[in-house]
């Protein structure tokens, strides 16, 4: 069991649509709400670092419930971060040829037009978003390469005091830190 705030990288905080969309559910013989599953899309989609990628289980979501899924609510979650979704629906169709169809034309008409209506027009940001999908893979380009760091203001959520805090954590938890947090909890489990 999870207890999620936030994302790691500030997009996702939970808020009152978490609330609104959970479904009720019982664990350990207590009432509880299970975050929606359009949310577990959101917050797993940028999950792209180099010991955890959570990009199979967004596909297999998907596979499990795209027909259900209220699409018009995901899109409006990822908003400007919209190319996240679009490659994970793209890499959907690689991943189960036969199911692509379950993923709505109209959301993957609507993601190619933005793409298309970005192919002639210059980005005038010069940030570098891999900072939201990895918290360490990216930072030669924040501090070799002079990108901006999306996660803070104006355009993220965290203070430079929490970006500061998330990459520290990078040393704290060292390489191979979720395979161990995985095997820990299987370890309990058993």
């Amino acid at each position: 069991m999870d207890i999620v705030w936030s994302s790691g990288n500030g997009l996702c905080p939970v808020d009152d649509g978490w609330f609104e969309h959970a479904v009720e559910a019982e664990a350990l013989g207590m009432p509880v709400k299970i975050a929606p599953v359009e949310e577990l899309v959101w917050q797993k989609a940028f999950v792209m670092e180099r010991e955890r990628y959570d990009g199979a289980d967004v596909a297999h979501v998907l596979r499990a419930c795209a027909e259900t899924l209220d699409w018009p609510r995901l899109l409006a979650r990822f908003d400007g971060h919209w190319r996240a979704l679009f490659q994970h629906l793209v890499m959907f169709g690689f991943i189960y040829p036969c199911e692509r169809a379950r993923i709505p034309a109209a959301v993957m008409r609507e993601l190619m037009g933005r793409l298309d209506g970005e192919l002639t027009r210059s980005a005038s940001d010069r940030a570098c978003r891999g900072t939201l999908v990895s918290r360490a893979q990216y930072l030669v380009d924040l501090e070799r390469w002079g990108y901006t760091d999306p996660r803070l203001a104006p355009h993220g959520n965290m203070t430079p005091a929490e970006r500061e805090l998330w990459t520290a954590g990078i040393a704290k938890d060292g390489p191979g830190a979720t395979e161990k947090a995985v095997e820990e909890r299987a370890e309990r489990a058993a």
